[in-house]
């Protein structure tokens, strides 16, 4: 059973339940005393509650599984990031104790990790791992520094400036086109994404009742940003989307984000296009959208960045062509 009791001007909650130890902690308001007692109660309920001062003798890889299981559903990109952790929990790192993991121990990790993927990657688990950390001290009673604050961190890569000339479009169609047993969808994803600029998820989620053929628009409820924008689509694009048939859960391209990366790694492989990720199509469509919108405003409304600074990220014109605008 919970109980608030005020003592001193101040709010004691006490939590009693049989086969555990008797939990309190004081509040400087009743309601926060008795918001903890409601969630205490829960996590005992859930079979989730752990003693505080046992916290710090948990393996990583418990509290990383904690953080998949309520953590990760909640977010936006949580499956991919559940996917990386997942990855993070066969490695040695993950059978260290709490109360053990060092920034030594961290700095391990990340040169480990150097030596096999780029230091994106690494900069993004670095985060991942912070992030699991820091929830687990501010829920879940744990109670020891967090090492990734003190591990320095790769130095970041110079961004990519991949964009594609029209004879490796050419080529890159003509191998994504739908013979043998090739994805059919690859095609129509691949010129939807050199028209609009949209980002590859933005693509994956798109849905027919968000589309408006006449108006030449596709609604994107949510974008990675965490806000809503309306995509103009060319009569290029639109001849694309005409041309599909409509799925029954109505998702104009059902297919999943890791069997689409197969197939475009393949369609690169034949079309013997070196370095080209999907990613570089957004980069590609952005610097083609600003020769024919000049003005930043429109531009970014179209692609959806935030800044000015994040704009000139992906636009990559070539010097010569601003000689040849020169005069």
């Amino acid at each position: 059973m919970a109980s608030v009791r005020e003592r001193k001007g101040k709010w004691q909650a006490r939590v009693s339940r049989k086969g555990y130890p008797p939990q309190t902690k004081t509040f400087e308001s009743h309601s926060e005393a008795v918001k903890w007692c409601r969630s205490i109660e829960v996590e005992i309920d859930q079979g989730h509650f752990i003693h505080p001062g046992r916290c710090n003798n948990l393996p990583f890889k418990d509290v990383i599984n904690r953080y998949i299981a309520e953590v990760c559903p909640s977010k936006r990109g949580g499956k991919d990031e559940a996917i990386r952790l997942n990855a993070v929990m066969r490695r040695k790192i993950a059978s260290y104790n709490m109360s053990k993991i060092t920034p030594k121990v961290m700095a391990e990790y990340r040169d480990q990790r150097l030596a096999e993927v780029a230091a994106n990657t690494v900069i993004r688990e670095l985060a991942y791992l912070s992030s699991i950390i820091n929830h687990a001290r501010r829920e879940w009673g744990l109670t020891i520094s967090n090492p990734c604050l003190l591990v320095r961190k790769p130095p970041m890569p110079a961004g990519r400036d991949r964009v594609i000339d029209s004879t490796e479009e050419t080529c890159l169609l003509n191998a994504s086109k739908p013979v043998n047993r090739r994805n059919p969808l690859l095609l129509p994803i691949i010129v939807i994404a050199l028209e609009t600029a949209m980002r590859r998820g933005e693509i994956l989620n798109l849905k027919w009742q968000h589309i408006n053929l006449s108006k030449r628009t596709a609604y994107l409820p949510m974008t990675k940003n965490g806000t809503a924008r309306t995509v103009p689509l060319s009569r290029r694009a639109i001849a694309t989307l005409s041309s599909l048939p409509r799925d029954l859960d109505d998702c104009v391209f059902p297919i999943t984000h890791h069997a689409l990366h197969a197939a475009f790694r393949k369609a690169c492989k034949r079309a013997k296009l070196d370095d080209l990720h999907f990613h570089d199509l957004r980069h590609t469509a952005t610097t083609r959208l600003a020769e024919k919108l000049p003005n930043l405003l429109e531009l970014a409304s179209v692609t959806g960045h935030k800044t000015v600074q994040m704009v000139k990220r992906y636009y990559h014109p070539k010097a010569e062509d601003i000689a040849l605008k020169l005069g």
